[in-house]
């Protein structure tokens, strides 16, 4: 009876079915979405959780390729407009169709008040229905890779947010509470049943999906479980079937049990320290009057003292690869000559520090998440004494990423801080446009550039770059925006992240470069 059962299973493999019996699935993460919004939050935690409710335009597949999603096809009709064909008889949780409507409502949605991802949509000027299953967006200018900016933008019913009042996104910023922050209507594979905010949150299987179904679960709970310690324990228990985030140093421990394993693979996400450089001085420094970060010797010799091999290899005990620039290794535009570990010694850092006035240091802040990242607090807590060797007091301050994320957003609230940036399309200009132009006022350009930097060359660089349809051209210019950052130091890159889960063995899945987890491919056996 067994083998029956083995023989069917395979063959409902073989055929692309789910097999016959369903299942439930638990897992844990190292961080709550923080919302059901799919428009407030553009952070990985959220954006990942949410597209198993939502979905986008296009998507990425197994292999990490584009590919339809809500859009059957789409192509570049002109040098600025794009027209997208909408999949037919798709509908949203809550049985209503899904139109060319709601595309542009989403738009709008997308570029008004409240969005966090506004920046999805910085290149798109219009948004024009062609008829009720085509869509065509006009650009500011061409824009090569628009489909791949679009990976992330989530679609939501016009219908169902004009009823519950929710047609602008929900202001987490300001604590905004609505009906679309605890409540979803999307048109995934998962709808969703229940949620309490940091705590459980329980999605079931959606019978109308328009896709092929690969994953076999009725079910999915799902539980925040911030402490490495209580996440390890949890799976080692059974309390979960699998686990997203598992601390370097549970890899054994894991490993040990015949029972469980360990998912590991590369990241596209870049680690790195940022300094407020615009302000007149720091909010939490002890120079009154002058700001050191905006001294460029100060961040040349903080990029020199902060030691990112040492990191690499004794915090985080090789999980990671080693990154000097801000878009690393997998990301299209990613350029090895100027990837190079920084010149200088300590004492080349101290002469620095003395030549820029600061001889005798200073004191500042230091915010970072302790439940985001891989080894957050452990990795500040090491750059606290790497600092402290040129006379650079640091206050640490870690906290969960729920609360740290406030910190890194308007108004930007922080001196020296530790995140990453993973950028969805898997673009370099999705960090130039994000990380390193200008800060505009009401415009999204800029938005998570936290410490201010301004040069306007590579804001010109950023412009081109988006317009430039020679992929050869356009990786130059990539390699000139890149390099002239590096040279300036506004960041110091240390490491693009391996991302590290554990699951039980009969947990099928997969573990994409973007370290998004979708359910749609996750087998119970």
């Amino acid at each position: 009876m067994k083998t029956l059962h083995g023989l069917a299973f395979a063959a409902a493999l073989l055929m692309g079915t789910a097999p016959v019996e369903a299942a439930n699935f638990r897992w844990g993460a190292d961080s709550d979405p923080g919302t059901m919004d799919p428009h407030s939050r553009n952070v990985t935690p959220t954006t990942s959780f949410l597209s198993n409710i939502y979905e986008p335009l296009v998507r990425r597949g197994r292999d990490m390729k584009i590919e339809g999603a809500l859009a059957e096809s789409w192509s570049n009709t002109g040098p600025e407009t794009w027209r997208f064909n909408l999949r037919k008889g798709v509908k949203f949780h809550d049985g209503s169709p899904f139109t060319a409507d709601d595309v542009i409502f989403t738009v709008g949605r997308t570029k008004g008040p409240g969005s966090a991802l506004a920046g999805v949509l910085v290149s798109v000027a219009d948004a024009k229905k062609i008829d009720d299953h085509t869509v065509e967006l006009t650009t500011k200018g061409p824009n090569p890779i628009l489909p791949f900016e679009l990976l992330g933008w989530l679609q939501m019913s016009k219908t169902w947010a004009e009823k519950n009042g929710v047609q602008q996104a929900t202001n987490l910023q300001s604590q905004q509470a609505t009906y679309a922050s605890t409540n979803a209507n999307g048109t995934g594979p998962f709808t969703l049943k229940s949620r309490i905010a940091d705590s459980t949150a329980i999605l079931e299987k959606n019978p109308g999906w328009w896709d092929k179904v690969e994953h076999n679960l009725d079910q999915v709970t799902f539980n925040p479980l911030a402490n490495p310690a209580t996440r390890v324990a949890a799976l080692v228990s059974g309390e979960v079937d699998m686990i997203y985030g598992l601390p370097v140093s549970a890899v054994s421990q894991v490993t040990a049990r015949p029972n469980l394993k360990v998912i590991k693979g590369p990241e596209m996400r870049t680690m790195y320290f940022g300094m407020d450089m615009s302000r007149p001085e720091l909010i939490d420094g002890n120079i009154k009057g002058k700001n050191p970060f905006a001294d460029k010797r100060v961040r040349e010799a903080v990029r020199i003292a902060i030691d990112a091999e040492a990191i690499h290899n004794v915090v985080m005990r090789g999980f990671g690869v080693v990154n000097y620039i801000m878009a690393g290794p997998g990301v299209e535009g990613f350029d090895p000559a100027i990837n190079t570990k920084p010149v200088g010694d300590l004492a080349a850092a101290q002469k620095l520090m003395a030549d820029a006035g600061y001889a005798s240091g200073f004191e500042t802040g230091m915010d970072c998440s302790n439940d985001r990242f891989m080894n957050d607090e452990a990795i500040c807590t090491a750059v606290v004494a790497m600092l402290a060797r040129i006379n650079i007091k640091v206050k640490l301050r870690t906290q969960p990423f729920s609360q740290y994320v406030k910190l890194i957003n308007p108004p930007y609230e922080t001196s020296l801080f530790y995140v990453g940036w993973g950028g969805a399309t898997g673009d370099a200009h999705n960090y130039l446009i994000n990380l390193m132009v200008s800060r505009s006022p009401g415009s999204p350009r800029g938005l998570f550039n936290v410490g201010g930097y301004s040069n306007p060359e590579v804001d010109k660089l950023t412009d081109q770059i988006q317009v430039e349809l020679d992929p050869a051209k356009r990786r130059g210019l990539i390699g000139q925006a890149l390099k002239l950052v590096r040279d300036d130091v506004p960041y110091v890159p240390i490491m693009q992240q391996v991302i590290v889960w554990a699951a039980k063995d009969n947990i099928d899945l997969v573990q994409p470069s973007d370290a998004y987890f979708p359910l749609r491919y996750v087998r119970v056996r």
